[in-house]
């Protein structure tokens, strides 16, 4: 994993543990924090799979770019062996 990666899962790890732990500390009632817990994960958890889907696509663009501007290079040489 990337530099970038690690940044961006611990800036999501850390979100969630503030956001759990300021839920848990809050003074509601039990099935009130349940339900605000079950939000808020749900919340992250949309949240990472766009990070990841975003990661993904910029990643994928990234490879497919480089493939081509290998592929222009191998085509080259070919031509000047030829």
């Amino acid at each position: 994993m990337n530099t970038a990666g690690k940044v961006v899962v611990s800036v999501l790890a850390g979100a969630a543990t503030g956001a759990v732990l300021g839920i848990l500390f809050a003074p509601d009632k039990g099935t009130e924090t349940r339900k605000k817990i079950s939000n808020k994960s749900k919340e992250l958890t949309e949240d990472v799979k766009e990070k990841i889907g975003s990661f993904l696509e910029k990643t994928a663009e990234k490879l497919e770019s480089k493939e081509g501007h290998n592929h222009g290079h191998k085509e080259k040489a070919k031509a000047e062996i030829a």
